[in-house]
């Protein structure tokens, strides 16, 4: 039996754990040894010796400066882990769209045996090996961590800044998104943005440079697909994962997927006035979407929290060419105050999101709209994103 070290207790590793039986936790959290519930040791991250390991597979997000990462000899993705065992796989990446492109795909193909998981929420070792094929939406951290799995098809999605105090750098991160075309082999299928059509691989390529483009790639008829804005591509690039396996093009299916929560969801308060939670715009690519959808409006715009190190100055730019107010909130405030006097954009500095909705209740006329896309992650001062949407949302319902 392999000794298995799994580093940070979380989802991920607690189902591998499941599978390879004698596993060990190390987790930073950890400060005294235990055994959970299920009987595995956890243990802190300091008492992790190489010489007893002879595997080691980590949480994703623990970055490659970790002390645990530097001391691992034998490092392996959950992705490698499973490689041997698992079914036809179609891996979906990029910035902004993976999570929405990987649930409309599984809508299309889940009548052919496909389950989806990964960073999706469902981990690996949650999956059927008897599945027909693996849908996973997958994250730059796993592909820096991942040297044997390939997938079978690769979709990606255009990237823009992120994860960049992770990566270390843009490069580093656009890096990570094309790693698997490396490994891919003749008849496999990659679908990826036209600025990267010269890497290097046997997979078989199909550029593109925006939807209609797309659509034309494909011989898809965009005007009957009922999704607009970002969510067309992610609807285009589902529907020709299923024109490439199947040779189908499904415009009922497709039309009939019901989107989640936290982009771009429209709610009217008791004034009936719009006000739009986008709370899952993280980055820059994907505030500049949403305010691309509301362009010809004067936006009242919620901004800030956590925003990854990532250079501000392209969304402040674009924001130039808007009738915008905007709103900022957490830990980031103070940067985007200055940048907003810097571009001469008009500036409210609040003291948390329940400050900026009230401040925007008081400015907000009829025709107007109030957007929370905050171009950054929400740890700063909320449990996820979900939690930062969902306090938005219960504030403007109690608008009165």
């Amino acid at each position: 039996m392999q000794r298995v070290s799994l580093f940070g207790y979380g989802k991920t590793t607690k189902a591998i754990a499941k599978v390879a039986k004698e596993a060990i936790f190390y987790d930073d959290k950890c400060t005294k040894p235990f055994r959970d519930e299920n009987g595995f040791m956890v243990k802190p991250s300091s008492e992790f010796n190489a010489k007893y390991s002879q595997l080691e597979i980590p949480s994703p997000g623990i970055p490659p400066s970790n002390p645990l990462i530097l001391k691992a000899n034998n490092l392996i993705s959950e992705y490698d882990y499973f490689t041997e065992s698992s079914p036809l796989s179609i891996w979906i990446s990029g910035t902004n769209g993976k999570t929405t492109t990987t649930q409309m795909m599984q809508h299309l193909l889940e009548s052919k045996g496909s389950q989806a998981g990964g960073n999706i929420g469902t981990p690996l070792a949650e999956l059927s090996l008897d599945a027909k094929m693996w849908i996973l939406e997958t994250s730059s951290f796993t592909m820096h961590y991942t040297n044997i799995a390939t997938p079978n098809i690769y979709v990606l999605l255009p990237l823009s800044p992120d994860h960049l105090s992770w990566h270390g750098s843009m490069q580093e991160y656009v890096d990570a998104k094309l790693k698997p075309l490396a490994t891919m082999k003749e008849g496999e299928v990659a679908i990826i943005p036209d600025a990267y059509k010269d890497v290097k691989t046997d997979a078989h390529i199909i550029t593109y440079k925006d939807e209609k483009n797309l659509a034309e790639r494909f011989g898809i008829d965009a005007s009957r697909v009922n999704f607009k804005g970002a969510f067309l591509a992610d609807a285009l690039l589902a529907m020709a994962v299923d024109k490439v396996l199947f040779d189908k093009i499904d415009y009922k299916k497709i039309n009939s997927f019901v989107l989640d929560p936290h982009r771009q969801e429209e709610l009217r308060d008791a004034k009936n006035r719009l006000w739009v939670n986008d709370t899952k715009a993280t980055n820059i690519d994907a505030s500049i979407a949403a305010l691309k959808r509301y362009k010809d409006s004067r936006i009242h715009l919620i901004l800030g929290g956590d925003d990854k190190g990532v250079d501000l100055n392209e969304l402040f730019v674009y924001l130039q060419n808007l009738n915008v107010s905007i709103y900022n909130i957490g830990s980031n405030k103070e940067k985007l105050s200055k940048l907003a006097k810097e571009y001469k954009i008009d500036s409210n500095l609040c003291l948390n999101l329940a400050d900026a909705i009230s401040k925007i209740d008081k400015n907000l006329a009829e025709k107007e709209v109030a957007l929370l896309s905050p171009a950054a992650a929400s740890l700063d001062e909320f449990t996820s994103y979900a939690q930062r949407g969902d306090q938005f949302k219960e504030a403007v319902r109690n608008i009165s």
